[in-house]
């Protein structure tokens, strides 16, 4: 439907209001002889009339003046066509459509500006049948269509109730036409009229307009404009939908933005904004900060970048830690060393019993530091079996020199991003362990154990030993580079200790940055005093028996130790004494009471009876057997070799699980037998006579190693002649088939082993001869040691005695 107006507007552009007559409501003049048979024409630009409805016009044009002055003058009667284009200016007759409506002129009215305005009402259809004249305006001779009596036909009803029905909803949903307007509509009571009268209204193009004009079928022409006015409604639906949609957005953001500023004002209320604080915050403290210029560049940028986020933004997180971050890094933060080497040593003597050349190389490096006042931290890097006390060294080492300490655990670490950090545009980012140990302990200058080295692993996601290479270079750490951080920091003046049971697992290229300190197991008098000094009180105090009178003796401990624990460290010293002190506990917590001194009687009453055996180490009751000694990565070990003879054709069988080292010293020390049978005195027939089985206990366990040649040499020969080796007697070292004795390592864990076992001598190279030296001599009291260059020494010490 068309919106209406109160402004008369040319017939050039029209935008009218229709009007109903209120004593002529069919719109048809009873006397159809008043319509002359020439008429004066009227063109309209933008509308079409039809019969009974009323509509003003402004009239313009000189030829549109002129004809509805002519017929002002005589009967009124004028007639009225559409322009085919609305954009011809000044139309010629062969523009105008051939049918049209009759009009009369109700009213003219001279406007102020001297325009005129009439008021017209549409009449009859008309056919044009000749053109009279177009000057000084357009005349024709016409005649009246005649339109359909339609009478008692429901079918036309209906439809006209439907279009009367569709548009008042039209109407409804239109909000620029009028309320009058459904008023007028519904006081249409004539079915032709009320047709003429909503297609006049319709809001739709020209020429369809026209067409309803031009059906002579009435019914034909209800129907049409039925279907018209649905489209009609369903646009006017849709259109509403859309509008109300977008009030609805509107009002959502309206209220969204005066919530926002209600919020923002209550926050001014009190105090401004959280982040605002945060942020006013990070620059007080910033200023504040002692840190390189290119920290100092970055934190401003990266500042500067979250005042002009929105904190609901995903990336306003992830500045946010980068800032934090930032400011929470040590960068030229250091503590305090304390040069006191006389106070430096009593720490290191109250926390850990023995390992005097650790002891040693910690005073040598406060000694320079000292003396210098600046130098780049070593790499040190302890290797030792578990339970001696690597890694609670590094905290001893941490207050002797005053320094902050802390803890970084490789063991298992299997991604290069655990070292140097993730991209902080990942999910999840976090900066590298490293900077992240700096960042808990607040120094740039802390005792830092990275913990089992050796243990680092390597799979698709990178290798964590290559990121440790610039981490442990003391010619490089001074710039070290995180990818979270995205800036370089100096970890020259860190005091790096790595910890590792088997150096042999360490990459070769780490190996080689790193100071190598070995630490050895612990003898039985070791284990005793750090059982006095500190285990046992620690395990009194943690089984609240620490005011109760009860102390443990030397035998006692020895017991302990070599029945019911076969280690290097003291950890399951410690477990056997924890449990000693549970059953002390409950039997002070149920008698108020307990003895003073734990007996040796207590111990296999509490532990059960002992473990651990050594008689069977101790002889060799049988030719074949040797005693070998050999190194694990919990410390030293014994082990058997046996070897018997069988009827055969000289060949040698291996058991045990041996690894190919040991195959091999096997089929070397074999072979050097055999080819100096006669000087050695054995038989030489035998080797095409008899097979050699050579066996190595406890099959389960693999054995591998460059320690057991004359061990097999040994265990062979003594089958061979049939000479049992001497007793409390074991021997390590490798051989060659020249039958030179070469040297081998781990020998303090392995001599250690062989007392524990109650051996009382031992054959070594004569160039592992500095090894036993290096130690303590109170702890090898009562084991004699040969130290041979050939097998064939070997074999007169260990068969036939020594010479």
């Amino acid at each position: 439907m068309n919106k209406s107006s109160v402004f008369f507007t040319p017939e050039e552009d029209i935008d009218y209001m229709p009007i109903i007559p209120l004593n002529d409501q069919d719109g048809e003049n009873a006397d159809d002889t008043a319509i002359p048979a020439e008429l004066p024409i009227l063109p309209l630009r933008n509308t079409v009339l039809f019969p009974g409805v009323v509509i003003p016009i402004t009239v313009g044009r000189d030829k549109s003046i002129k004809a509805v002055n002519e017929a002002y003058k005589t009967d009124k009667m004028v007639g009225v066509l559409s322009q085919k284009d609305s954009n011809i200016e000044d139309p010629a007759f062969k523009d105008l459509v051939s049918l049209g409506t009759v009009a009369r002129v109700i009213k003219m009215i001279r406007m102020p500006d001297g325009g005129t305005t009439v008021i017209i009402q549409g009449k009859r259809r008309f056919e044009v049948e000749e053109v009279v004249t177009e000057e000084p305006f357009f005349k024709a001779k016409i005649k009246v269509v005649e339109e359909d009596d339609i009478k008692n036909d429901q079918q036309f009803d209906a439809t006209v109730s439907s279009i009367k029905d569709l548009a008042g909803q039209i109407i409804q949903l239109s909000p620029n036409i009028p309320a009058e307007a459904a008023i007028i509509l519904k006081n249409i009571e004539n079915p032709s009229f009320l047709v003429h009268f909503v297609s006049s209204n319709l809001n739709s193009e020209l020429a369809e307009k026209q067409q309803l004009l031009e059906m002579k079928d009435t019914r034909a022409r209800a129907e049409t404009l039925l279907h018209m006015l649905q489209k009609e409604l369903q646009f006017a639906e849709l259109k509403n939908k859309v509008t109300t949609k977008t009030k609805t957005e509107l009002d959502k953001q309206q209220r969204e933005y005066f919530l926002q500023q209600q919020l923002k004002s209550i926050k001014d209320e009190l105090g401004g904004d959280a982040n605002d604080r945060e942020l006013q915050e990070m620059k007080k403290k910033a200023e504040a900060k002692k840190w390189p210029q290119a920290a100092k560049d970055l934190f401003q940028k990266e500042i500067e970048k979250l005042e002009r986020m929105h904190p609901g933004t995903p990336d306003y997180s992830i500045v946010f830690n980068h800032v934090d971050l930032l400011l929470d890094l040590p960068w030229e933060e250091y503590t305090e060393d304390h040069y006191d080497l006389k106070k430096a040593k009593k720490v290191l003597d109250a926390d850990h019993y023995g390992m005097h050349k650790i002891k040693e190389r910690i005073l040598e490096y406060l000694a320079v530091l000292k003396l210098k006042g600046d130098m780049k931290s070593p790499i040190l890097c302890f290797v030792g079996p578990p339970g001696i006390g690597k890694t609670s060294l590094g905290r001893s080492i941490s207050n002797a020199i005053g320094r902050k300490y802390v803890r970084l655990s490789l063991g298992g670490l299997h991604d290069e991003s655990e070292i140097r950090g993730h991209r902080k545009t990942y999910i999840g980012a976090m900066p590298g362990r490293v900077v992240q140990s700096l960042r808990k302990v607040k120094s740039s200058n802390p005792v830092m154990i990275l913990d089992e080295i050796d243990k680092v692993g390597k799979d698709q996601r990178g290798d964590p030993s290559s990121a440790l290479l610039e981490v442990l270079d003391p010619e490089q750490n001074n710039t070290f580079y995180d990818n979270y951080l995205e800036l370089e920091y100096d970890l020259s003046k860190v005091l790096f200790i790595a910890t590792a049971n088997d150096i042999n697992n360490i990459q070769p290229a780490l190996r080689d940055r790193l100071e190598i300190i070995e630490l050895s197991g612990y003898a039985v008098e070791e284990k005793e005093e750090i059982a006095k000094r500190h285990l046992f009180p620690k395990q009194k105090e943690l089984h609240g028996l620490k005011n109760v009178p009860l102390k443990i003796n030397t035998p006692v401990l020895e017991d302990i130790i070599e029945n019911y624990t076969r280690e290097s460290g003291v950890r399951e010293l410690d477990r056997q004494l924890a449990s000693i002190m549970r059953a002390t506990a409950r039997e002070y917590a149920e008698k108020g009471k307990v003895k003073p001194t734990i007996t040796n009687k207590d111990v296999q009453r509490i532990l059960g009876k002992p473990r651990y055996n050594n008689e069977i180490y101790k002889t060799a009751n049988m030719p074949g057997v040797a005693v070998g000694l050999a190194w694990t990565y919990v410390g030293g070990d014994i082990l058997f070799i046996e070897s018997s003879l069988s009827d055969g054709k000289g060949e040698m069988k291996l058991t045990g699980n041996l690894g190919n080292v040991m195959k091999e010293s096997a089929s070397t020390a074999y072979t050097w037998l055999q080819t100096n049978a006669k000087k050695l005195g054995i038989d030489p027939e035998l080797f095409q006579k008899k097979n050699v089985h050579v066996h190595v206990p406890e099959g389960a366990v693999p054995k591998d190693g460059p320690s057991a040649g004359i061990t097999m040499m040994t265990s062979i020969a003594s089958a061979l002649t049939g000479k049992k080796v001497k007793p409390y007697f074991a021997m390590t070292g490798e051989s060659t088939l020249r039958g030179q004795v070469l040297p081998v390592g781990g020998i303090k864990e392995k001599v250690l082993a062989a007392k524990r076992a109650g051996l009382k001598e031992i054959v070594l190279c004569w160039q592992n001869q500095r090894d036993v030296d290096e130690i303590n001599t109170g702890f090898i009291k009562g084991i004699k040691f040969h130290y041979v260059k050939t097998m064939q020494q070997v074999f007169e010490i260990a068969l036939n005695g020594e010479r």
